[in-house]
């Protein structure tokens, strides 16, 4: 599970309660300790610890950088000096969730101490003045079980961002020939979102392959992980050589630097060393290491998204969408020739041949039902956005490869977003709701959210705490 760093800068105005103030901050920073939440306290800068003189915040800002914070988090324990929360935030860069403590009562002569919704509706508009996204999670006492959800989705954001803004991926050799659709701007996602892509030729995988070989110690470990989780279907050699591609992947996706790959899969790779990738990027997969077939880099991308934004705990599954379910109206089939991790799968997964190959490497095996999450980062002519939506998965039809049978709301109204693009015929599962938490990081990394169910106001109040 991913560990995420906030910077606790709570706030005050010099005009209302400063011991109430310190009171809420020491009452917040022990909630966050409860929690179990990483964050980086500011009593060394002044003695209540709070955000509001300029020369504090510059000492604030410095000592967030040096210890590279993930996200900013501004609680206003009174009604607090909105400019400073907005010169910090500038200063960052990095997602920033504003939140007070709900005011309590007046007493009986009408006396307020801290005013924090008001200051929070203050901040927020210098914020926007700033240019600065936020979110906002709603005014609310320390113990409603709104304060933790919001604070521990907000740590899933900072996730996912923290690793859009950190994206490599090795891309191994080309796209297929015939795959236009999985065509990408390189120079466009480095000049737009960092994101940076290693190529590497046919030959340096297969050179690499031949070392790991040579070695075998690592290749028997692979080659004994799979007896035992799966059932092998293929020959001693054939499986020598899935286990020597996964280990030759791991090896190069390291010495690049990289978090994920994109493979050209077919053709040329079966004729180098005669199988398929697809139970070696499974198993890469499983690691948490995504490895995507026809070299989509899109679908690289997106599935990084997708394990970010459930923090790592789950392996997100990558698709196509191939056929209508012939006995549900709106039901679909979900599958792949074989790359699936084994933690997705309801069942024993078999190392066999796929569907459509004469050569072996594949993974058949129908993954878990239940609730999931689907996603698709993709753009055309210079626009990016994130296909966004859940579905079920349900009985069918017994399949070849990685697969499961899902149902969604209207399938006719997904078909057509999908076709009129900007996607394709792949996407990314999880078997987790990140959709709240997916929507929120788009403010921040600069692309749309595209819901393909008409629930953006159910999603905008689950944000809202409601």
């Amino acid at each position: 599970m991913s560990k995420v760093k906030l910077g606790f800068a709570p706030t005050r105005r010099s005009i209302f309660s400063a011991p109430d103030a310190v009171k809420y901050r020491k009452l917040t920073a022990d909630k966050l300790r409860e929690l179990e939440i990483e964050f980086v306290d500011i009593t060394d800068i002044n003695e209540e610890g709070l955000l509001y003189d300029d020369n504090d915040r510059m000492k604030i800002a410095e000592k967030f950088k040096n210890e590279k914070i993930d996200g900013l988090f501004i609680p206003h324990c009174n009604f607090g000096t909105e400019f400073e929360c907005a010169r910090l935030a500038k200063d960052l860069n990095v997602p920033v969730l504003l939140w007070g403590p709900l005011d309590e009562r007046p007493d009986e002569n009408g006396v307020r101490l801290r005013d924090t919704q008001c200051g929070l509706f203050a901040t927020g508009k210098v914020l926007r003045r700033f240019g600065i996204p936020f979110t906002y999670m709603t005014n609310c006492r320390l113990e409603d079980p709104v304060f933790e959800r919001g604070i521990r989705d907000f740590l899933a954001v900072c996730n996912t961002v923290r690793t859009f803004r950190n994206i490599r991926i090795l891309q191994i050799s080309t796209r297929p020939y015939e795959f236009w659709s999985t065509m990408c701007n390189e120079g466009e996602l480095l000049e737009k979102f960092n994101i940076q892509l290693t190529p590497i030729p046919m030959p340096e995988l297969t050179d690499e392959i031949k070392k790991v070989k040579a070695e075998a110690s690592e290749v028997k470990k692979v080659m004994e992980y799979c007896r035992n989780n799966m059932t092998v279907c293929v020959k001693d050699e054939e499986l020598e050589n899935i286990a020597a591609l996964k280990a030759a992947m791991k090896n190069l996706i390291e010495k690049y630097g990289c978090q994920a790959a994109a493979i050209q899969c077919w053709n040329q790779l079966q004729k180098e060393i005669g199988i398929m990738p697809c139970a070696a990027n499974s198993l890469l997969n499983e690691e948490g290491i995504p490895v995507v077939c026809e070299t989509d880099i899109h679908g690289a991308i997106t599935a990084l998204l997708v394990e970010a934004a459930a923090m790592n705990k789950k392996r997100s599954f990558f698709a196509d969408w191939t056929i209508r379910h012939p006995d549900v109206p709106n039901g679909e089939l979900l599958q792949h020739c074989g790359p699936w991790p084994l933690s997705v799968a309801c069942e024993r997964p078999k190392i066999t041949y796929p569907l459509a190959f004469d050569h072996p490497g594949s993974i058949t095996a129908e993954a878990k039902h239940g609730n999931i999450s689907l996603a698709r980062f993709d753009g055309d002519n210079g626009e990016y956005s994130l296909l966004l939506g859940r579905a079920k998965g349900i009985d069918g039809p017994k399949g070849m490869g990685t697969y499961l049978w899902i149902e969604v709301d209207n399938i006719k109204r997904l078909e057509a977003k999908i076709v009129e693009g900007p996607y394709i015929h792949h996407c990314v599962g999880i078997h987790e709701d990140i959709i709240p938490v997916l929507y929120e990081t788009c403010k921040y990394i600069g692309i749309k959210p595209d819901l393909y169910d008409p629930i953006e106001e159910e999603i905008k109040a689950y944000l809202r705490g409601e």
